[in-house]
């Protein structure tokens, strides 16, 4: 038993070095035939090859990089140029030219603060003029013209936003003094209105006009807010009730001077009347007075001149030819010589 032990001893010593043997020495190669391999040069051509496989790789990777950025790049430079343009249309739309243009005709009579009115024709000069923009972004431009556009964009931009302050400044301006004069015109409208309505009772042909104008005074009373609108508007309904009351007192007045002149013209009648009564009353006075003349004239009788002393005597006119006028000449020139007239108005030649 004992040398079964030693020998199963000995056994793993010897084991055990072999092995610690092997870590201490590589193992030997041994050809096929019992003898060593020969060693064998390596080829001139690998290096270069080699060399320029990496040289390539690094080529094509730096390209890919490059590229990768380029493109990078160039987007960034599209959305930045895209953004920019997009900011200048809300800017220059048709809309908001439309503003300016209104806002640049705007006179400094028109506006409370002048100086608005300068400001905005200077921006316009600025912007050189009021006009759409034609200015464009397009993915095939280069990354530089994109960027140059992009600036291009942000300065007019930048230009028309100095007109858009000075369009909402000189519109303002406008506003309110549109306001303090629609106020203005509203207050004297009502002095006047209700001037005539005080003046006016009594003087219409329609009573209802002041009616209408005390509710029109009334409204244009209860009138606020900041709009000119509504003050105008109540500007005008005053008006056309001013209108209507003055109208009104304008037939009245007419009607009164048309009952005056008929009034007037039946008096002249009436008048005419009395002295068309009192002509024919005189008239036919006269005619009576006439009649009782031609009765008393004296009846032609002639006779011989019977002598005696007193001399001639004119010879009496032929009687158709009698009138008062020339028988009392006759009678005044033939007092004497014996011819007379008796008390029956005869007279007779002596």
């Amino acid at each position: 038993m004992a040398d079964h032990e030693d020998e199963g001893t000995m056994d793993l010593q010897s084991v055990s070095n072999q092995v610690e043997g092997e870590d201490q020495a590589p193992p030997a190669i041994v050809s096929e035939g019992g003898g060593d391999l020969p060693g064998k040069p390596r080829p001139k051509w690998l290096v270069p090859v080699v060399v320029a496989v990496v040289v390539v790789v690094v080529v094509v990777a730096g390209l890919v990089g490059w590229r990768v950025v380029e493109s990078r790049r160039h987007d960034a430079a599209f959305e930045s140029c895209s953004q920019a343009v997009k900011a200048l249309k809300g800017k220059t739309g048709s809309d908001r030219l439309a503003q300016y243009r209104e806002a640049a005709g705007i006179k400094t009579d028109q506006v409370k603060d002048a100086k608005t009115v300068v400001a905005m024709a200077r921006s316009v000069k600025d912007a050189e003029g009021i006009k759409e923009q034609t200015i464009r972004c397009k993915a095939s431009m280069s990354t530089g013209d994109l960027n140059a556009t992009a600036d291009q964009a942000g300065k007019i931009d930048g230009k028309y936003a100095a007109v858009a302050r000075a369009a909402k400044a000189v519109i303002a301006s406008r506003d309110a003094k549109a306001l303090e004069d629609a106020r203005t015109a509203l207050d004297g409208k009502k002095e006047e209105a209700s001037r005539l309505l005080a003046d006016s009772d009594g003087k219409v042909a329609d009573n209802a006009t002041r009616d209408t104008l005390q509710q029109a005074i009334d409204q244009a009373g209860q009138v606020k807010g900041d709009k000119a609108k509504a003050y105008r508007d109540a500007a005008n309904a005053l008006q056309a009730a001013i209108d209507r009351v003055n109208a009104s007192v304008q037939a009245k007045s007419q009607a009164d001077q048309q009952a005056a002149a008929q009034a007037q013209a039946q008096a002249a009648q009436q008048q005419a009347q009395r002295q068309g009564t009192t002509q024919r009353r005189q008239a036919s006075s006269n005619s009576g007075r006439r009649g009782s003349t031609k009765s008393r004239r004296p009846a032609y009788r002639p006779s011989g001149n019977r002598g005696g002393g007193g001399g001639g005597s004119a010879p009496a006119p032929a009687q158709d030819n009698w009138s008062e006028q020339a028988f009392e000449e006759w009678s005044k020139g033939n007092t004497t010589g014996g011819n007379g007239c008796n008390s029956a108005g005869v007279c007779v030649l002596g």
